[in-house]
């Protein structure tokens, strides 16, 4: 895993514990701010519209249903995984778009730049934290990209697949937006056989579902 750069730029915080309660350990301070500047993860909206409530979902519910869904479903691993450090992994993945903001999967502009502005967002955000738990979340924000690890590669899953349900419950989603074929969606989504070869496989009957019901657009 890479350490992460020495902590430089950091954002002005949310909440000053140091100032509403003088005499606070420093390290606790440090812990507070940083949970004050997540709650920004709120804001940041996905393109993905919610099942139960006409509107997009932000990450923070994002994050949330990944982690329910790691609990749930860790029993279609294709290798055996610690799924308490998956659920940690699909948490704080997504914390970086606090300052890189979401980069839609059909964005091809976009994520052109995804990798250095993220990279970046991750080394501002995690040098809130404590020495030796910034290296720990930027560790595991690291490992969730670069997927070498079974939880990695699971978690990635549970990544791309999540959005495919929201996207058939809501009679296609953003699979209806122009140049969205389902060859385009599979291609982009293949790294869930790499965590779930049986959550693929349903995944194909899902893309199937979505081609009977002309939800995609059709390849030229």
């Amino acid at each position: 895993m890479n350490t992460p750069p020495h902590r430089t730029d950091r954002p002005e915080p949310l909440l000053d514990p140091a100032k509403i309660a003088p005499g606070t350990p420093p390290r606790l301070v440090e812990q507070i701010a940083f949970l004050a500047e997540i709650d920004r993860l709120k804001s940041v909206l996905r393109l993905s519209p919610l099942l139960a409530a006409d509107r997009r979902e932000n990450d923070a519910e994002h994050s949330w249903h990944l982690a329910l869904m790691v609990l749930v479903l860790a029993e279609y691993a294709n290798e055996p995984i610690d799924v308490q450090r998956t659920v940690k992994l699909v948490l704080v993945h997504d914390l970086v778009e606090i300052y890189a903001g979401d980069t839609c999967l059909f964005d091809d502009e976009a994520k052109k730049s995804q990798a250095a502005r993220e990279a970046d967002a991750a080394r501002r955000l995690f040098a809130l934290l404590p020495d030796g738990q910034d290296a720990e979340f930027h560790a595991m924000w690291t490992e969730f990209e670069e997927r070498r690890t079974p939880e990695a590669r699971f978690a990635k899953a549970m990544d791309r697949l999540q959005p495919l349900l929201l996207n058939v419950g809501n009679e296609g989603g953003t699979w209806r937006a122009p140049g969205v074929t389902e060859a385009r969606v599979r291609e982009r989504t293949s790294v869930i056989a790499d965590g779930s070869g049986e959550l693929w496989d349903l995944t194909q009957k899902l893309f199937a579902h979505g081609v009977r019901e002309g939800w995609f657009e059709a390849a030229p």
